[in-house]
Order: structure tokens, then C-alpha cells, then sequence
């Protein structure tokens, strides 16, 4: 690391580098390029040609008995017992207290071993990771193993096995250590567990009084926000009780709703029995200007009964009839357990873990992108958190832990519960109470918290349209009201909040979907405190606290805020958004593709005003399957049905609706596209446009059925006369802007990768991986990875990392160009005096006869080479 950082230092005049940082595993290097990307379509191509420089300069600094490829975790980390470091070290340790791992593997950086040390602590128990082990001819796990998962399923080619990583506890106490509990979808994506994600209760708005159109959103309990939009009757609202306010509830959109009147006589919320979202109504109606003696609920307003949805009041029974047209019921009674429909439960073998650095050993590929604001910054950061697990899937990467093939393929989960220092109490595992209770943690330890600190999100951050001047769309005629009940509706996940934090957010006027995603980070314990760096910071000037908070929870998509500028010499740095969900490929022509493929998905999104939103608990379903053995070839996802806003109301299946895209995939009517009526943006800034800060949804619909399940090939490529896939959108943009032709050559070989890996045509390197150690001469079937077999495969990731190794079920044609030392670094053209006159006679007697160039390169052969290879370093 040093002696890599000292090289930087000394070709600091090259505008192309590296920067060089330590990570968790002390055989682990973490490279990103010396300075950003910029906004422009050639700095597309800086992305390859950065990542083969960093292999170059890797290469440089190796030893003749070392390699550094870029996998994404150490096939055997775990089971060398006290060789699995070197020099050896013992197994255990104060840090860890591991069984398999020794404390030495750690980075020596304070940081890391105390991270692991007080994530152990805090749980009150090692962590326990638990990963499905492949099951295969002569598994000895599986011999007498018997369990639903032999007959039908997850192991069979109709079916998906889901690992719900996160959620282990009741098997564990159950089966042990070494087996778990997994989940099991069809294809046409039934649930057979019941191991769904935790969502929120949906509440029937209907607020039994006459001439009452629905009630008005409360900033806090009793706090009236009298001109935001509100839930009409008829609305389903998703949202918590609140344990310390009884009476209210919390919505997901940061508001809050009370359940009846004060005095209890009238009923305003009625808990709904199912999981499916009803539809929203769409008002269209523009709310007037409401002074400080707010009634308590919403008011018809007369002038507008002819546009509004609820003009008159439905009774109970035509919201029951209108209800049950959605499959949807109002609950009367505590639901009841459904009976058992099998007898066996789906028990599969674990590889089995017991240390933060089986997870954050793991390497994987990140992006970080800078916004124009802080309203772009947050918009992307929701349609990113949609991508993650379509993006981790599409990479998936690792299919070996602990000397071991997994029956999974991607590594997420792993650290999810690699560095999972919930409670008992917080895991759900035991009830709150006294004897339980801890003092000196956040909550005192009693607060239920669904997620490990490093899993996917649980709340959308975009808030919609804020401004308040004469542009404002709440004034517009053209508004429809929607975006907090949108947010509403897509926020369905419980997320546990730090209230007094945002409580003081509120106070000072931050709006309540950034309120409630702070307040989140803070449930959780800061797990790293430097000596000198608590009373010594300066919060008004310094934001170290914050960021030792928000460094530590580790989500699919990480929102940055800008750093403070303490100094006129400090880099101006924006909002910024990171994705953090794709795994390490092995070659930088395909990390490449997947960082350019996901800048373009940025750029699609706010160019075309497109959105991908989805309701959270169908994001963390995906997660699921994207770790799923092939999943990217097997996988049906859920994905948004129309990205742009609709022509017209669509009751979700196509009925009333012309969509952008219709007439122009290759099964559309072929209509004339130019004759379609089109709501234009009337904004041609970039950013957030006018029409999203409106909403995020499609004017006109009620977002009912508004995602369904698709394959990876659909999503890529398109489905139906609705959905032009992502790739097709993708390569519209680069012919919109312009984009010049070398610049298209290459990121066309980028998006022809994708393809042919959504379709299965190219294999991910997970299932290459798999198909290496089982075709290998000394594989037994076993499910074990050898020392041999692991020194085969990592010499092979090797190689075909520096191109010297084609494998064409992961890569197809595409050769990739050898990469060696030559060109790491710049020859400086030294002045050094030489010290030894022999050295000088010596070196001057290879040149004295000319005979010596005989058979060299032509000048002109050898010109021409120097001009190429310096073109493009990336080329193939």
C-alpha cells in the first residue's frame, strides 16, 4: 500500500492515477481513480482504461509468488485453520473470538478489528451467518437430510430457492448451526413461506361524519399541516401505531394520522386485513388556501364537488363492495394463523460463519455520482435503490464461501449478517423488557429493528415539489395531488426511528421523508469512536459525527451530503448519491460495462422524466431472489410497468392507457407515434423536471398494479408494447446527445454484454465459477473447494483478469487486450549522475556495432504501434 501511494505521489503530474486506501481484510486494496469522471460522453472511456491502469500499477508492486485479481471474496477464507494468514497465526482472537478465522487476516488499521470487536459486543453473541450449501451428488450434508426441499422447488427447475438472510433466529434455535430455513417462489412469483418483509399496516381512511372528505396530515401528534396533501375516504394509508402515542399512527411518508377523534366517537383509520396496496384516489382538485382555525378533518368544498372523488361520502357497505374489487377487506378481528399445508419444512444445509470478516472480506463494485441539486441527488437515490438488486444479480460473483459452493450466488447477504449487532430483543428473538434493557444503547436495546445495518433500504427520500412561488405546482391547475400519498404507498416498509431526532429535524424545517431516513441512521450505535474526536469536534463547522453514524450503515444506495468547506482551498463537493450493490467482475471490461451501464441509467431516468418506482417490500423480494442460484437467467423480478408518465388513466392492465413506448417495440401496432397527444415537459432544465416534482407517478393513475413481475431479458430488453426495456432507452440517449462514435463502439460492446447475459446467452462469473470446481479433475462432487482446486481457480481469475485467459461462456467474442507493466508508470527522464564507470562502458558496448540492430522493428511498423496502443489502452 505504501510503496503503491509512493508511485502516485511520484507521477502526480499524470493527469490520469490512482488513489490507493486500505480496506477491512489486510489482502484487500481498495483503488478508485485519482479524480472524478466528468459529465462528458468520452469520460465514459476514462472508466476502462482507470481500472486497467490500476491493474497495471497492482502488478508493479507484487511479489513473483502473489497475484491480486479481482474476485469477489477468498475462495477459503475459513477453513485453512491457523494457515490462513501469512506468516501463520493462530485461529481466534481477542477481536473476533472466531473458530475459523485468526484476528491477523484483519487489517492492522485500529478501525477494523474494532468494528469487529464491538459488533460482537453489542449483539451480546458472535454473529451468526448461515449461507444454503450447494447441494450436489455426493454432498454429505444432504445424505440423511430429509425435508421439503427434496420434492418439489428450490431444488427443482421450476422454482427459486430464497435465502432469507437476516431473518435466521427461529431456525437456528430449531436446526443449529449448520442447517436453515429457506423460502421458495414459483415462477410466477407466489410466496410458499412466510418469510416476506416486514411491512407496514394498511388503514382504511373513512371518517364516519358527514360532509367529511377525509382528515389532514399532522407534522407530530395534534399537529395539524393544514395545506400539504391529505388521505380522502377511500384512501388506504400505510403506516405504525405508536407505542408512545397511543391513538396515532405513523405514515411512511413522515406524516401522522390519528385513528379516531379525541373523545373516540368518531372512527377515522380501520385497519385492512391484506397485504395488497388498494388504489388511491386520483383528485385532481386544487386545495384553497386554508388559514389557522383548520378544522379537524377535511371539508367538502362545494365549488369543486364536480371534480372531486369524494363528494359524497360512500357508505360502509359501497366501501366494502368497492374494497373487495381489489381483494381487499376491513378487518374485524385479529387475523388468524392459516393452518400448516405441509408437514416438512424447506431445511436446507449452512455453511456456517461466525465473524465480521467473512462479509466485509468480500469485495464488490461501487459508483458514486454527483448530482446537479439536492432534489436530484434524492430522486436518483430512489430509482437506484429499485436497480440494486437487478444490478446485483447481473453481477453475481460469489458462489464459494469457506472452501465451500453455496447455493447462492452474490455476497450481500453475507456481510448483512456479517456485521449485524442487533439485540436479541431488537431481532424480534425475545420481548422487550427490564431484564433486557441496556442503558447505554440506542433505545436502551428495546426497540424492534427489522434490518441488520448493512442490508437494502427501507424508505424513499424524494419528497416531491417544496416551492412556494407562483410556478408552484400546488397552485397549478394541473395538479393531482399525489406525491405524499404516492411516497405513502411505495414507503410500505416498517422502519424503526431515532423520534427525537426527528423531531428536532422537523423543527428545523426539514421535510419529512429526509427527516424520517436521518432519523433511521440513528437508531443505531456509533461502533467506532476515535480518542479526541467526541468534545473536540465541533458540530457547528464539522459533520464527524454524522458521518461516523451514516459510514456505518451500510445500505444498497448511500445519500451523501455535501462535506463542510473549512478552508477557500477545499474542494467543492455536491450532493452524491452511491450505489452499492453490483459484485466484483473479473475483468475490467466488464466492470466497466456495469459502472457506464448504470451512469446511463441516471442519465435516461431524468432525461426521458422516466421513474422506476416500486413499492419497498417488492424491492427486498428481488433482493432475495437476486441472490438465488442464476438467478439473473432463472430470476422473475418486480419491475415498473410504464417508466413514463401515461397518455391516459391505466386501471393496470392496459385498458385506458397510451403509453409513450406503444406502437414502437416489435410487437406494437405500428401507430403513428406523431399523432399521439403528448403532455411535454414545459422544462428543459436538467434535473428533476416539473412534471416529477408534481409526482412521481403517472398523472391520471392510480398506481394500482402499477409494477409486475418480469425476467432479466424483459427488464433489459423490453416487454409488450408498453415496456421498451433498458437497453433500447439506454441507446436512444447516446443517439439523443449525440454521442460520438468511438465513444458508441465501445459502450455498444458494453451493452451487448448485458444483453447476452440477461438473456442467459453469457454466463455470470458465478455460475463460471461453479462450473470450473465441478469440471475440475479432482472435484469429488462433494461440494468441497480443495486447496487444489482453489489454487486453480484463482490462477485462472487471474488470468483472465490480465487477458492472458478467454472464456467465452462469460465473455462470448470479446478478446480482452493482455495487460502487463509496460506503460504502469511514466520513465522520468533522469539526470542522476551514473556512479560506475563500468556500467556506463558496459551499457555503451551493446550499441557500439551496428549489427546489434539487426532484425529489430521497423521505425515505421514500431510508430505505428506507439500511436494505437496510446489511442486507447482499453481496446480490444
Amino acid at each position: 500500500m505504501d510503496e503503491l501511494n509512493e508511485n502516485e505521489a511520484n507521477h502526480s503530474h499524470r493527469s490520469e492515477g490512482c488513489h490507493w486506501v486500505p480496506e477491512y481484510g489486510a489482502w484487500m486494496v481498495e483503488a478508485t481513480p485519482n479524480r472524478p469522471y466528468t459529465g462528458f460522453s468520452n469520460d465514459l472511456l476514462r472508466v476502462e482504461r482507470n481500472m486497467r491502469l490500476r491493474r497495471k500499477r497492482m502488478l508493479c508492486v507484487l511479489k513473483d509468488d502473489e497475484v491480486a485479481p479481482t474476485v469477489s471474496s477468498f475462495f477459503r477464507l475459513g477453513a485453512m485453520g491457523d494457515d490462513g494468514s501469512v506468516p501463520a497465526s493462530k485461529v481466534g482472537g481477542k477481536q473476533t473470538e472466531s473458530d475459523y478465522i485468526g484476528d491477523a487476516i484483519i487489517n492492522p488499521h485500529p478501525r477494523f478489528g474494532t468494528l469487529s470487536a464491538n459488533i460482537r459486543r453489542r449483539r451480546g453473541e458472535k454473529v451468526c451467518i448461515r449461507v444454503p450449501l450447494y447441494r450436489d451428488e455426493h454432498t454429505p450434508e444432504y445424505k440423511n437430510l430429509v425435508t421439503a426441499a427434496s420434492g418439489h422447488g428450490c431444488c427443482g427447475s421450476d422454482a427459486l430457492q430464497l435465502w432469507r438472510y437476516g431473518k435466521g433466529d427461529a431456525s437456528r434455535a430449531k436446526y443449529g448451526m449448520d442447517k436453515l430455513v429457506v423460502g421458495c417462489a414459483w415462477e410466477n412469483g407466489e410466496s410458499l413461506d412466510g418469510g416476506e418483509p416486514v411491512t407496514m399496516d394498511k388503514w382504511l381512511v373513512h371518517v364516519k361524519k358527514d360532509g367529511c372528505q377525509g382528515i389532514f396530515y399532522r407534522s407530530a401528534p395534534n399537529v395539524i399541516v393544514a395545506d400539504s396533501d391529505w388521505p380522502r375516504n377511500g384512501d388506504v394509508v400505510v403506516g405504525s401505531e405508536i407505542t408512545s402515542s397511543p391513538g396515532w399512527i405513523r405514515l411512511q411518508n413522515g406524516y401522522y394520522l390519528p385513528m379516531a377523534s379525541s373523545d373516540g366517537s368518531i372512527q377515522f383509520l380501520h385497519k385492512v386485513s391484506t397485504k395488497v396496496q388498494s388504489s388511491t384516489s386520483a383528485s385532481i382538485e386544487n386545495k384553497r388556501p386554508l388559514g389557522a382555525n383548520t378544522p379537524l378533518f377535511r371539508q367538502q368544498n362545494p365549488k369543486n364537488d364536480i371534480n372531486s372523488i369524494g363528494a359524497a361520502v360512500p357508505s360502509p357497505t359501497d366501501l366494502v363492495e368497492e374494497l373487495s374489487m381489489h381483494n381487499i377487506s376491513i378487518s374485524t378481528a385479529p387475523p388468524t394463523k392459516p393452518e400448516a399445508t405441509e408437514k416438512l419444512e424447506r431445511v436446507r444445509a449452512a455453511i456456517h460463519m461466525d465473524a465480521m470478516a467473512f462479509g466485509m472480506g468480500c469485495c464488490c463494485l461501487q459508483v458514486t455520482f454527483q448530482a446537479k441539486d439536492i432534489d436530484e441527488s434524492r430522486f436518483i437515490y430512489d430509482q437506484l435503490a429499485v436497480m440494486a438488486p437487478i444490478l446485483m444479480a447481473l453481477t453475481a460473483s460469489t458462489p464459494i464461501l469457506k472452501g465451500r459452493l453455496a447455493d447462492t450466488d452474490c455476497r450481500w447477504g453475507v456481510i448483512s449478517e456479517g456485521v449485524d449487532d442487533r439485540t436479541s430483543v431488537e431481532r424480534g428473538v425475545v420481548p422487550p423488557g427490564e431484564e433486557n434493557r441496556q442503558e447505554e444503547l440506542a433505545g436502551k436495546g428495546q426497540r424492534r429493528i427489522y434490518k441488520s445495518r448493512y442490508d437494502s433500504i427501507s424508505c424513499y427520500i424524494y419528497q416531491g415539489g417544496v416551492k412556494a412561488d407562483s410556478n408552484d405546482y400546488r397552485n397549478s391547475s394541473r395538479t393531482n395531488g399525489m406525491e405524499n400519498r404516492v411516497l405513502n404507498m411505495y414507503n410500505d416498509l416498517t422502519i424503526p426511528i431515532d423520534e427525537d431526532s426527528y423531531e428536532a429535524l422537523r423543527k428545523s424545517g426539514i421535510d419529512p421523508a429526509l427527516s424520517q431516513h436521518i432519523a433511521a441512521l440513528f437508531v443505531r450505535d456509533p461502533l467506532v469512536i476515535f480518542d479526541g474526536a467526541v468534545e473536540e469536534v465541533d458540530d457547528d463547522t464539522q459533520t464527524e459525527h454524522f458521518e461516523n453514524i451514516q459510514s456505518t450503515n451500510w445500505q444498497t444506495v448511500r445519500w451523501k451530503p455535501p462535506p463542510p468547506r473549512n478552508t477557500p482551498n477545499d474542494p467543492h463537493i455536491g450532493w452524491r448519491t452511491e450505489f452499492r450493490s453490483m459484485e466484483m467482475q473479473l475483468t475490467d471490461f466488464e466492470n466497466a460495462a456495469f459502472t457506464v451501464f448504470i451512469v446511463l441509467i441516471t442519465r435516461i431516468i431524468l432525461t426521458f422524466d422516466l421513474n422506476l418506482y416500486i413499492p419497498l417490500s417488492r424491492v427486498d423480494a428481488n433482493m432475495q431472489r437476486a441472490h438465488s442460484r442464476n438467478a439473473s437467467a432463472k430470476a422473475k423480478f418486480f419491475f415498473r410497468r410504464h417508466m413514463a408518465p401515461l397518455e391516459e388513466g391505466d386501471d393496470g392492465y392496459g385498458v385506458k392507457f397510451f403509453s409513450m413506448f406503444e406502437g414502437i417495440t416489435e410487437d406494437g401496432d405500428g401507430a403513428d407515434n406523431n399523432n399521439r397527444p403528448r403532455n411535454n415537459a414545459t422544462d428543459a432544465n436538467p434535473g428533476v423536471s416539473e412534471r416529477r416534482r408534481q409526482s412521481p407517478n403517472a398523472p391520471g393513475s392510480d398506481e394500482e398494479n402499477s409494477y409486475e413481475e418480469m425476467t432479466m431479458a424483459e427488464i433489459m430488453t423490453g416487454k409488450g408494447k408498453y415496456f421498451p426495456g433498458l437497453i433500447p432507452l439506454v441507446q436512444a440517449y447516446l443517439e439523443y446527445i449525440n454521442c460520438d462514435e468511438f465513444t458508441m463502439a465501445r459502450v455498444s460492446q458494453y451493452l451487448d454484454l448485458i444483453k447476452l447475459r440477461a438473456t442467459g446467452e453469457l454466463i455470470t462469473p458465478a455460475s463460471w465459477m461453479r462450473k470450473f470446481v465441478r469440471n475440475h479433475e479432482s472435484y469429488k462432487g462433494d461440494s468441497v473447494v480443495s486447496d487444489e482446486i482453489a489454487y486453480d481457480l484463482m490462477i485462472a481469475c487471474k488470468e483472465i483478469g490480465e487477458g492472458t485467459r478467454h472464456e467465452p461462456d462469460m465473455l462470448g467474442d470479446m478478446k480482452i487486450r493482455e495487460i502487463t507493466k509496460q506503460g504502469a508508470y511514466d520513465v522520468k527522464l533522469d539526470s542522476k549522475r551514473v556512479q560506475n564507470d563500468k556500467e556506463l562502458l558496459d551499457l555503451l558496448s551493446r550499441y557500439t556495432h551496428r549489427e546489434s540492430f539487426k532484425g529489430s522493428v521497423p521505425e515505421a511498423k514500431r510508430r505505428s504501434s506507439i500511436i494505437s496502443s496510446s489511442i486507447f489502452d482499453g481496446a480490444v
